[in-house]
């Protein structure tokens, strides 16, 4: 299988060169050439099959420059009982016909660990066949839970040096403190004064600055990424949701038939929701992609008018993870379905570059509406929905997950649709111990963020995850922060390259 740049469509490479580089040379994002096909044999095999067993089968078909066993490896060393507690991607049926996809019970209680588990295994592999012993530096722009997901995942693996940078005040005191007390040799941590937004056009500035480029390589580096602008990131997305339908099927709630089946998906930088129209190209019988928006509805407007603007007003909101202007991934899903015609895609990001805008034309608006239904949330109707369904379901969940469930509260009051539905569960409740508090108590206290964890337990019943019960204490190792225009630099100085 080959790969191509959104920009630029005669640029091919393998995957493991897709993987290592992590963005094309121009700027474009790498895609598939053309994507396999699941028929209905294959689909009915993997729902005999345990998680990592699908992964493997579904990983191969797009990683033909990997050998069986280097596939079987990585999935076997990411998606291990000591990491994923009880499962990797546990469906939990909340009533009849709508179901809960939780994507939290990794290492650091958020859905990213779902990839982040596995690029690592990727990535050495995709490194010892392109980089030529370079040591490969992972450059990371985070609005919470990709930041502490990639450092863990990258933590002291060889050859490999690690950055991260987040928004000081964009992120949760949760999701801040498990950065800024990542433990590993090869791992460094910066915040920015700014947001996601600013933090990831910085990255992508650096990783396409020349200068920088050539000074890595002489000291014997290269760039690549972890965010899901990398193939290897979003490529493992794909999984769970074939995973999903398999246990749909299994709980006997749903008959086998190739019935439909809608996922609602919190998103704000659009490749968890990507991962999911990629399973539908490959076979997998989804009737609609709900795409679920907080304050920052820039998705929803789009999905809506075919008009993407990014000047708006920027929302700090109790989902902080969807905290984002510019979505990344949806370059790709604009290159699949305006055929993969770089130039009008290449054209478009040019737009949003320099005006902060784009209009597509009438043929991929007809399109989008057809596949997808868009809508957003507030923060007040997301404590609601937190509320509602702790009381009426005794379900507990966080603020991202709210969003998506009051968003498909609103798609079925508009539509009637009755299809069976699988809401994707992003994040544990804990690591939004704040808000979710306050969502079933009203509480409001002014105690420390364990405090309100100890508390949030005693209230609801539901367990501490290990992961944040482990942060009790813990020493912090990184306090700096920069502005946006000195990315640069401290790249550099945390490379001790300068």
């Amino acid at each position: 299988m080959e790969y191509c740049s959104t920009r630029n469509s005669a640029a091919r490479v393998q995957s493991a060169q897709a993987i290592a580089q992590g963005i094309s040379a121009e700027g474009g994002l790498f895609v598939p050439c053309e994507f396999p096909q699941i028929d209905y044999q294959m689909l009915c095999e993997l729902e005999q099959d345990d998680y990592a067993a699908r992964a493997e089968k579904l990983m191969r078909l797009f990683l033909t420059d990997f050998s069986a066993e280097e596939v079987r490896d990585c999935v076997r060393g990411a998606y291990t009982e000591q990491k994923f507690d009880p499962s990797p991607a546990p469906v939990v049926l909340l009533n009849r016909s709508t179901y809960v996809l939780e994507l939290w019970h990794g290492p650091t209680c958020a859905f990213k660990d779902m990839a982040l588990q596995i690029l690592p295994h990727l990535m050495t592999r995709a490194a010892a066949k392109t980089c030529d012993g370079k040591t490969v530096v992972i450059l990371v722009a985070t609005s919470g839970d990709t930041g502490k997901a990639a450092l863990e995942g990258f933590r002291d693996v060889p050859n490999t040096k690690i950055i991260v940078f987040y928004p000081e005040n964009g992120v949760s005191p949760m999701q801040k403190l498990q950065m800024a007390t990542q433990e590993g040799e090869n791992v460094s941590v910066c915040a920015i004064h700014g947001n996601f937004d600013d933090a990831q056009t910085g990255v992508k500035e650096i990783f396409t600055d020349p200068a920088v480029k050539q000074l890595l390589a002489s000291h014997n580096m290269q760039f690549s990424s972890a965010n899901s602008i990398n193939w290897g990131r979003l490529l493992p997305q794909i999984v769970y949701y074939f995973s999903a339908y398999c246990d749909a099927m299994n709980s006997g709630e749903m008959d086998y038939n190739g019935e439909k089946i809608n996922f609602v998906v919190p998103t704000g930088n659009f490749g968890n929701i990507l991962a999911a129209h990629y399973a539908r190209k490959m076979g997998l019988p989804i009737n609609k992609l709900i795409c679920a928006s907080n304050a920052n509805n820039v998705l929803t407007d789009f999905i809506r008018t075919g008009i993407y603007d990014r000047n708006r007003p920027f929302y700090t909101t109790q989902s902080p993870s969807m905290d984002i202007l510019v979505s990344s991934n949806l370059e790709r899903l604009l290159f699949d379905l305006t055929g993969g015609d770089a130039c009008r895609v290449g054209a478009w990001m040019e737009n949003l570059k320099t005006v902060g805008s784009y209009e597509v034309d009438d043929a991929v608006k007809q399109k989008i509406s057809e596949l997808f239904y868009g809508n957003w949330c507030s923060d007040v109707d997301a404590q609601a929905t937190i509320r509602q369904l702790f009381e009426t379901e005794g379900y507990l969940c966080d603020t991202h997950t709210a969003v998506a469930a009051g968003v498909y509260e609103k798609y079925v009051r508009e539509t009637g649709d009755t299809t069976p539905t699988v809401i994707v569960s992003t994040a544990s409740p804990y690591k939004f111990a704040d808000a979710v508090l306050q969502a079933v108590t009203e509480e409001k206290q002014a105690i420390d963020d364990f405090a309100k964890v100890d508390m949030l337990a005693a209230v609801t019943g539901a367990p501490v995850p290990e992961p944040i019960a482990a942060l009790r204490g813990k020493p912090v190792r990184f306090t700096q922060s920069c502005e946006v225009q000195q990315m640069t630099d401290a790249v550099l100085s945390m490379l001790n390259i300068r």
